[in-house]
Formats: C-alpha cells, sequence, structure tokens
C-alpha cells in the first residue's frame, strides 16, 4: 500500500508543522552539506549533537520556498513520484529500497536523509529531478529546498512498502498482514492538556544502514521548541514488524505531560457503542483496546471510547512491563468492509527494556464523529518530574503484530456489548443497562454453568445487579451479564461511570482485568432511541 497521505495522515502532519532547526556549528560539523564528503558517524555521536542542541535556544529558519509549498495540496503531492532509477539500494540483492517523499503544503519541514555504510555518513540530497512532476505541478517551481518529507522502506522482490516515515516523529509499518494502520512517533509533549496546545517535535534528520537480510536500521535526531533526541530504530521482518527501539531524549524545556513511546490510532465505535453513529458498518477502529501487562503479572484490558468530550485517563503501573493499543476483533464479518480492512489491521505493543520505574500509561480518547481522526493516544509518563535540563534514557521493542506477543494465563474478553436492561416480556427499568461481556474459556476447561463461576463486577457509581457468567451454548467461549442502574445519576450529570470486572472461582481469578468507561449522557441517548 503506498502511504500517500490519508486525510488522517495530513492532519497530524499539519499540526506537526513546527520549524527547521539550524544547528550549532558541532552539529554541522557531523551532518556535513549537501555537497560534503563522507563524515563518521555513530550513535554516540548523534548523542552528542542532540545534547549540544538542547543547550542551545531552539532556532526555526525560514522556509523560502513557503508560498510554492502551500500550493502542493493534497492532488498535487499525489501526482508527484520518485524516480524508480534513483531509489536507494536498488536491485542490491535483498536490501531494503528506500524512496524519499516529496515536500508539500502538509509536509513543509526540510528533512534531511543520509546513508550510512562502514561508520561513514553521506547525505542524500535533495533535487527536482529526482522526482517525476507533471506539468503544470506548482511543485515545479520548488528552488530553496534542500530536504524531503520522510521516506519509505519497500521490500527489495515486490517493491511494497513495508514501513514510511512521514510527518513529525510519526511512522508506520505493515504489520503482520501487508495492512497499514496505526501509527507511533518519537515522543509526546502535552498531548490534550486543557491548559496549552501540544507540542509535535520533528524529525530533522534521518541516517539509514539498510542490512543485507532486508532489515533496516534508522538513527534520528528528534527537535522541537522544548525537546532533542537521538533515536535508534532497529527494524525487522517475523510474522509482522519487530522494532528495537533507543532513545535519549534532553529537554531544554519542562513538559508537564511527557509521553514515552505513544501510539496513535483511530476508534468511532464497535459492539460496545454502536448507537453513537449511522453508519452502514458493524464497527469502524484501528484499534479495539488498550492492553497493560503490570509488574505483577496483571493484564489489563481496557476497551476503547470515542467520547462524548475529550477525556485523559492514568493507569499507574510501576514497572510496567509492556502496554499496547490492540486490535483484537479479526473476524471480517464485523467490520464489512472491503477497502480499507480494518480486520487486518495490526496491534501495536511496546516492551520496555530494563526497569522503567514508577509512573502510568496514559491514555488519551477524543470525541469523534467519523473515521478521518487519529482520537487515540497512549503512552508511558515517567513520575520523574521532565523539567528543563532533564535527561532520559529509554530503551524498548515495539512489535506490530496480529495479536499481544505475551502470551495469555488467564481467560480474555473478546467482545462487550450494551443494551437496555431487564428481561424480555417484563417492564424495562428506566435509567439501566445491560452489559455483556463475552471472554474465552481459557482456564476453565470442564467447567460449567454450576460449578460456581462468578463475574464479579464493582462500579465508581450506580447499582449493579443480576450478574451471572456461563459457557455459551454450542459456543467455545463463555459470557458474563449484569444491569446498571443509573436512576440516581440526574440528567445534567456526566461524570463517567468506572467499572472494573473479572472471573473468578473459587476466589481465584480465572480471567484478566476489564476496566469499562461508560457515561450516563451516551447511555441515555442508546435508551432514547428504544420505540
Amino acid at each position: 500500500m503506498p502511504p500517500h497521505p490519508h486525510r488522517r495522515d495530513i492532519l497530524r502532519s499539519a499540526l506537526g508543522a513546527g520549524a527547521f532547526f539550524l544547528l550549532p556549528r558541532l552539529a554541522l560539523a557531523q551532518t556535513g552539506s549537501p555537497a560534503a564528503e563522507p563524515t563518521p558517524f555513530t550513535f554516540e555521536i548523534l548523542k552528542e549533537m542532540a545534547r549540544t542542541l538542547a543547550a542551545h535556544p531552539y532556532e526555526p529558519a525560514k522556509i523560502e520556498d513557503d508560498a510554492v509549498l502551500e500550493q502542493v495540496d493534497y492532488d498535487a503531492h499525489n501526482q508527484i513520484s520518485f524516480r524508480k532509477d534513483r531509489t536507494l539500494w536498488l536491485n542490491s540483492g535483498d536490501m531494503s529500497p528506500v524512496q524519499p517523499f516529496f515536500p508539500g503544503r502538509y509536509f513543509r519541514q526540510p528533512v534531511r536523509i543520509f546513508t550510512l555504510e562502514g561508520g561513514m555518513a553521506t547525505e542524500f540530497p535533495f533535487a527536482l529531478d529526482l522526482f517525476d512532476i507533471p506539468e503544470g505541478n506548482p511543485a515545479r517551481n520548488l528552488t530553496h529546498t534542500h530536504g524531503f518529507a520522510g521516506f519509505r522502506v519497500q521490500d527489495a522482490k515486490s517493491g511494497r512498502d513495508w514501513m514510511a516515515f512521514l510527518g513529525a516523529s510519526y511512522w508506520r509499518t505493515e504489520g503482520y498482514s501487508g495492512q497499514f494502520g496505526l501509527s507511533v512517533r518519537g515522543l509526546a509533549m502535552d498531548t490534550a492538556l486543557a491548559n496549552g496546545p501540544e507540542e509535535f517535535p520533528l524529525f530533522t534528520r534521518f541516517w539509514l544502514e539498510p542490512s543485507p537480510n532486508g532489515e533496516m536500521t534508522a538513527y534520528a535526531l528528534l527537535e522541537s521548541p522544548r525537546a532533542t533526541g537521538a533515536y535508534r530504530i532497529a527494524s525487522r521482518r517475523d510474522k509482522g514488524v519487530i522494532q528495537d527501539v533507543e532513545a535519549t531524549i534532553f529537554l531544554r524545556g519542562t513538559v508537564e505531560r511527557l509521553g514515552i513511546a505513544p501510539l496513535t490510532s483511530m476508534f468511532w465505535f464497535n459492539k460496545t457503542n454502536r448507537f453513537v453513529s449511522v453508519d452502514w458498518r458493524p464497527e469502524v477502529h484501528d484499534s479495539d483496546g488498550l492492553e497493560i501487562l503490570s509488574a505483577s503479572g496483571e493484564t489489563i484490558w481496557r476497551p476503547l471510547n470515542a467520547p462524548p468530550r475529550n477525556m485523559v485517563n492514568t493507569f499507574s503501573t510501576p514497572g510496567v512491563r509492556g502496554f499496547g493499543l490492540m486490535q483484537r476483533e479479526r473476524d471480517f464479518a464485523q467490520y464489512q468492509d472491503d477497502g480499507v480492512f480494518y480486520d487486518r489491521r495490526a496491534s501495536a505493543w511496546v516492551e520496555p527494556k530494563g526497569d522503567w520505574g514508577n509512573g502510568t500509561v496514559t491514555l488519551v480518547e477524543l470525541h469523534t464523529e467519523d473515521e478521518t481522526h487519529d482520537n487515540i493516544v497512549a503512552f508511558w509518563q515517567p513520575a520523574t518530574p521532565a523539567v528543563k535540563g532533564a535527561t532520559f534514557d529509554m530503551a524498548y521493542r515495539l512489535s506490530w503484530v496480529e495479536d499481544c506477543p505475551v502470551a495469555p494465563t488467564a481467560a480474555r474478553f473478546i467482545a462487550t456489548r450494551i443494551g437496555a436492561a431487564g428481561m424480555p416480556g417484563e417492564p424495562r427499568p428506566e435509567n439501566a443497562v445491560k452489559l455483556v461481556c463475552d471472554f474465552d474459556g481459557r482456564g476453565l476447561e470442564g467447567l460449567g454453568p454450576t460449578d460456581g463461576v462468578t463475574l464479579e463486577v464493582t462500579a465508581s457509581h450506580g447499582k449493579v445487579d443480576k450478574t451471572a457468567a456461563f459457557p455459551v451454548v454450542g459456543q467455545s467461549y463463555w459470557r458474563g451479564i449484569f444491569d446498571l442502574d443509573f436512576s440516581m445519576v440526574p440528567p445534567g450529570d456526566d461524570t463517567p461511570m468506572d467499572l472494573r470486572l473479572f472471573v473468578s472461582h473459587k476466589g481465584a481469578a480465572k480471567s484478566e482485568t476489564m476496566l469499562l468507561q461508560l457515561f450516563p449522557s451516551q447511555m441515555r441517548k442508546l435508551l432514547d432511541a428504544a420505540p
């Protein structure tokens, strides 16, 4: 799938549009200029470059061709293609070829690209003749730009794109299925703060080092008004795309909400909140839940929402062993979309290397009314204050796979539905809903409906009633059900109702822990739709 900018990509890249950064002399000596001879490069040199930059004020450079770039809109950008014969590492055995992206309205910031061989870096300079540009396209008038917008990495045999870096510090991969979906980025800064705008750091330089076996290592320099960073992203393909990420981050300003290993996705509706949309498809989402593996080994499953207003939730997980935005629903019939194939979207799992210490997994859910915006962000927020002068050294493995790479040890929730409370044929209670939570039968083999398996449910407010758990007749999975009465909540009060539930047998937990967040306004909307 050629990663031409989808509307969501355009929007987030536009948000990431900051400025190009002028390097101090030390950094310039290491990066060179378009006509420079090869210069030594190591990850340590890149770290020192980022450290030196952090000691200097942020200096945005003027974009001289800004008026021309403004004319290179979505349609004009899609008319431009990189010339195949100028592809980096083309016909180099199993090495992954690379093609840079052309800049434009939504990708104004020049990104310089260097190739690495034997510890020496050589810049691959921008030039118009690297691209096929149709007559009449405003891109032909570009004269002062010295960088690209990003790059795509391709399969040596098929030419299929399997990874792309484009916009701010975002990147995507084809995952396990060849289908691009959610994104990750280098760093999140003050995401969804009520008192200020989010800052989007940029990857301004890349050093690319391919391997003969098709693997690709990308070194990246990150820059923003309040941060610099040195990144090493080593990527390989093995039943998905596996990336080992090392990052050293230097803060030149204080950040209230620092996000490490941020994941970005889209969630509009599924079985739980089908009523928020009039779309014809049963479900629309790139991911359907946040999964967290705590230091104790407990797995937390938090189904995603499209909330009535923007929400930020934090989950205290000292020594977190992993977290990710997952796509558990894999049945095409649940999406019916043969254009973008939501059933094939990869899950993304972050596995820390070493102990990250105290902190929280933070989940941001933004209100949306369609699928064109990435409205979900999840990241690790360290407890250590992110103050000016602070340094963070982080390492983690990022897996773009079908399912969580950590094998489950207990039953997992696979679907949640919501409807009116009560029983068929009887008057339905007002302001009460029924939750139906399906879970697989792992660890419950040989047990039946009378063997004492129970669904344990607690709620922050509201009344839980009529809980039950039983195997679904003729199926391999179980079902938990309960009623939630919120009649005591005043009509104007939309404080979210937080629920915690798990399956138990003889006093022992037999499932992961599911955390649900429901809103009285949305439940009333559901019930008001009844005839």
